[in-house]
């Protein structure tokens, strides 16, 4: 009988062998019970100082995961530098017995049965120290619990819960938001709260880094909720509140009627004090949390106009706030780790303000604006930067200038850094064979460390997996090895994803990118931007090929709809139901491509793809996909095909 060793005294470690106990009964379903026991031989399962291995390569072993595996048919050492670098050893020892996990679930593993357990000797210090994602789009709680599984299981170290209490994002999906053939089932914000704070426990059972917060600082300090997200309110800014908000245009309101989007008085210093002692406070109360994101509003062109802010540079201000919240904490003795963010305006460097104990400060790039049409493999372009006005610029698209931002900020803050990417929002929809998108993020990943940035935390959905997971794919494996070859993890995933004519599939899909370019959605190919972003009369003779190639594949698909491995078989039915949704979106689109408007057939189309949501929504976000078409497309919903349901 095999046994499993447990030999460091973490929950995450005792959880790291409850994992292996499972997948070891899995991959030998004849070989008998595995036990999991105090000492003896077998499978030994710790921290690297613990079994006495030499970890030096990782500079801060609490941070840096290096795994180490030396291991036989009956046993050796799985180990890593801290709790959550051995969860990830215990996967990366299965991964190396065959098993691939190619989506969040049981239907998204590939286990295979063995004779007997293969010798493996693997040592891997993860090429980046943050690798992880934030909660983003529709999410139910069952696929927040999901990824936050599936994330050790591919490598990922990270994840980070966006907002105190992150209600517009649950209510996307609980309400059916984009949906017009389910009824809302609303949910209430203590639920919400209750949700996060079940997705705490789940991230620290795995020794995941979590992160938290964000944005909100700029409105809760101040009793203003920033819960409902994005939706304009009917309340105007209570007078006791009015003071610390920024005045724009002559007065002190929300911008465009939203609390989250609303930025603060930075001068007055009696807000920033509300604000650090707020910070402070959460802090305080909420000692689980590894990383505290403070960033401002989520709007840009809203700053504080008032005499006293336009003496200096947002910033600046944003600075100056950062070593307030920092003494602050060194007041209250808390070790709590602050980051702060390149975003809208504070891409733009600080002139002269310094923060004053950088040590605490972990910096986030966020190009939220940038195309995805280049990435991180290109210099830096300062040529490209726009000088600050006040309230006049836009956060740059061009991604020279989004990394000769992030080159000014390393010249004065050098410490940790890392970026916070957008691949799994908006633009993950614009590649409809994802293999464009894949090379992409391969590319992305490969290009960091150039620019002085030590992973990535994507904003993105939690179902980020149609018609594949090979994006999500290559984000982890890259993110952990970045000398892994794109060729590579492409025949990884595809043959275990859809077995031996997996070729079929990455050509079927190649196609597809070609047929419905990525940048033409991106809004990058108007033939004469006078009549519209997606003006593209030779664009639409490509998409009217899409139907043909589909139909093509189709006897592809009917033949491998059902398959022995449980996985395979849902690869496959995603594939069918997204060549539906290909085809159907090509023929609009075309439409508006030469001139006319698409609007109409893409309504019905979402109307359509409402029926499939049930099935497809452990992988797909139907809610995000047409939310990313809105500002293209003329996208107002149906009218909902069911009776007025109270919500």
């Amino acid at each position: 009988m095999l046994r499993i060793i447990p030999v460091s005294d973490h929950p995450a470690v005792h959880f790291a062998a409850s994992e292996l106990k499972k997948y070891l009964r899995m991959l030998l379903p004849e070989g008998g019970d595995v036990a999991v026991a105090a000492g003896g031989e077998g499978f030994r399962v710790g921290l690297t100082r613990d079994l006495h291995i030499d970890d030096r390569e990782a500079a801060d072993p609490a941070l840096d995961d290096l795994i180490v595996i030396r291991t036989d048919a009956c046993g050796g050492v799985i180990a890593g530098t801290n709790p959550g670098a051995v969860l990830i050893a215990v996967y990366r020892y299965l991964r190396l017995c065959g098993c691939r996990f190619l989506f969040p679930g049981v239907d998204g593993e590939y286990v295979p049965v063995l004779a007997e357990l293969p010798p493996v000797s693997f040592r891997k210090l993860a090429d980046h120290r943050f690798r992880g994602q934030c909660n983003e789009g529709a999410e139910s709680q069952q696929a927040m619990l999901d990824t936050i599984d599936f994330s050790p299981k591919i490598g990922l170290n990270t994840y980070m819960m966006e907002f105190d209490v992150p209600f517009h994002y649950y209510d996307e999906y609980y309400s059916h938001a984009m949906n017009t053939r389910r009824p809302p089932e609303p949910v209430d914000k203590p639920t919400v709260l209750q949700w996060k704070r079940q997705c705490e426990a789940e991230i620290a059972r795995r020794g995941l880094r979590f992160h938290d917060m964000g944005h909100g600082w700029t409105a809760e300090p101040f009793g203003l909720d920033s819960s409902s997200g994005w939706t304009p309110g009917d309340e105007d800014v209570p007078e006791a509140a009015r003071p610390f908000i920024a005045q724009v245009d002559g007065r002190r309101c929300f911008h465009g009627g939203v609390a989250l989007n609303t930025n603060i008085c930075f001068s007055n210093s009696e807000g920033r004090r509300i604000v650090a002692r707020y910070v402070t406070d959460y802090a305080r109360r909420h000692q689980n949390v590894d990383f505290l994101h403070v960033w401002l509003a989520d709007d840009n062109l809203n700053h504080c106009e008032c005499p006293a802010c336009r003496a200096r540079p947002v910033s600046d201000w944003y600075v100056t706030l950062l070593n307030d919240i920092d003494e602050e904490l060194t007041r209250a003795q808390l070790p709590t780790r602050i980051v702060f963010i390149l975003y809208y305006e504070t891409m733009w460097a600080p002139g002269e303000a310094r923060l004053r104990n950088p040590s605490r400060f972990t910096m986030l790039f966020a190009p939220l604006g940038r195309s995805y049409m280049s990435g991180y493999a290109q210099p830096a372009d300062p040529g490209a930067m726009q000088p600050f006005v006040l309230n006049r610029v836009r956060p740059p698209r061009n991604m020279g200038a989004c990394l000769a931002h992030l080159d000014t900020w390393r010249q004065i803050f050098p410490g940790d850094a890392f970026a916070y990417e957008y691949h799994f929002w908006f633009s993950q929809y614009r590649d409809f064979g994802a293999v464009r998108h894949a090379r992409l993020i391969y590319d992305d990943v490969r290009g960091l460390k150039r620019h002085g940035l030590s992973g990535i935390v994507e904003d993105g959905s939690q179902r980020s997996f149609f018609p594949s997971g090979f994006c999500y794919y290559v984000y982890a494996e890259t993110l952990f090895d970045a000398s892994v070859s794109f060729d590579a993890l492409a025949e990884d995933y595809f043959s275990h994803a859809y077995g031996p004519d997996w070729r079929k599939v990455w050509d079927y899909l190649d196609g597809l990118s070609q047929r419905m370019p990525a940048a033409y959605f991106e809004g990058s190919l108007s033939a004469d931007e006078a009549r519209g972003l997606l003006y593209n009369p030779a664009v639409a003779e490509k998409l009217d090929t899409v139907r043909e190639w589909t139909e093509a594949f189709r006897p592809v698909l009917r033949a491998h709809r059902v398959q022995s491995v449980r996985a395979r078989t849902v690869c496959w039915r995603l594939l069918a139901h997204h060549a539906d949704l290909a085809c159907r979106f090509a023929e609009a689109a075309a439409q508006t491509a030469r001139g006319g408007d698409g609007s109409p057939a893409l309504r019905a189309l979402m109307d359509g793809f409402s029926e499939r949501e049930i099935y497809l929504e452990r992988y797909f976000d139907h809610c995000l996909f047409w939310r990313s078409w809105q500002h293209l497309y003329a996208l107002n919903a149906p009218a909902p095909a069911w009776p007025d349901t109270p919500r």
